[in-house]
């Protein structure tokens, strides 16, 4: 990890941190929550040693990325963010015309519509766990998984500010980092009232072999000084200020070439629908350069962090076409 390089850039009226490694065809790396660039500290290593420049950045709200209005989450749409990208882009590499995208969880939702705003800047697209969300002109996405989970589901739960903060103080960022990148659960993550994980704060969690004590405490570190308003500001603003800001993309379609790479227990792959949209022809119709879909068994949903050779590989595998 001590190649990988660090520093700031200022784009979009922000303070962005990029880590980077390596010359040639930029990869752009976009984390998920409650992440960092340090997510993709391994396909970092293996995309620079295979011929490319691999740049992950902290997105608005994150890690040492600095300046964004984190007490105002409408401030933080997918508009926004791609905003910041772009800007990046231009900044850091001004004479490639098109990258390369790889997003996770929300960094897949990002990338999703960074391909709908803007595809003549994208080479092609891998996207990891989150599938592509067509626009729903009647109701957000926040009125939806309410109406299919309840209130406690953890979205919901995510939308009053300060609340889901002070739940998060009282399990404590360390243990809160554990449980949410060691959740295998192939189901709905609720996060009901004062009752967080739904066990004692104080039930250890045994690490799996793929995140170290160092992982944690590297997210941790970071958290621990920004604390969560930021990354759940992603959530809050998709409740109305996304789905008002998005209207004009309703039924478009992401044309650029695309690779999807799910696990078999990833919650998101449990999502009523979301298996029949993603096989039976549903996400082609809407992805139509949609070229493989790979589902990776018994793997959960951080699968970048827990099966990195294998996801540095299929990245790896089908950028190189292009």
């Amino acid at each position: 990890m001590d190649k990988i390089e660090h520093k700031n850039v200022s784009v979009n009226g922000i303070n962005m941190h990029i880590a980077e490694l390596g010359e040639g065809p930029l990869v752009l790396f976009l984390h998920g929550f409650p992440e960092l660039w340090y997510s993709w500290r391994h396909q970092i290593l293996f995309l620079a040693s295979h011929g490319y420049r691999a740049v992950a950045p902290d997105l608005r709200g994150y890690g040492d990325t600095t300046g964004a209005p984190v007490n105002d989450s409408s401030k933080f749409s997918p508009l926004h963010i791609v905003g910041d990208l772009i800007a990046l882009t231009q900044a850091i590499a001004p004479d490639q015309e098109k990258v390369f995208v790889v997003g996770h969880d929300w960094g897949a939702f990002i990338a999703w519509h960074l391909c709908l705003f803007r595809p003549d800047k994208v080479r092609a697209l891998v996207n990891l766990s989150v599938a592509f969300f067509p626009r729903n002109p009647s109701c957000s996405l926040v009125e939806s998984l309410r109406s299919a989970y309840g209130d406690d589901y953890y979205v919901c739960r995510f939308q009053k500010p300060g609340e889901i903060e002070a739940e998060f103080a009282q399990i404590g960022v360390k243990n809160f980092i554990k449980k949410m990148l060691t959740y295998r659960t192939p189901g709905p993550l609720f996060f009901p009232q004062g009752k967080g994980f739904g066990d004692s704060p104080d039930t250890p969690v045994v690490l799996p072999s793929w995140l170290t004590d160092e992982d944690v405490d590297y997210f941790v570190s970071k958290f621990e000084k920004t604390a969560f308003t930021g990354a759940v500001n992603y959530y809050r603003a998709l409740n109305n200020v996304t789905w008002e800001l998005t209207a004009p993309w309703t039924g478009a379609q992401v044309k650029v070439p695309t690779k999807f790479v799910i696990g078999e227990l990833d919650l998101t792959y449990h999502m009523p629908g979301v298996q029949e949209y993603i096989h039976k022809g549903g996400f082609k119709r809407d992805v139509p350069l949609l070229e493989e879909v790979v589902v990776v068994k018994d793997a959960a949903h951080f699968i970048n962090q827990e099966r990195p050779d294998e996801v540095s590989k299929h990245i790896h595998d089908f950028i190189k076409q292009y």
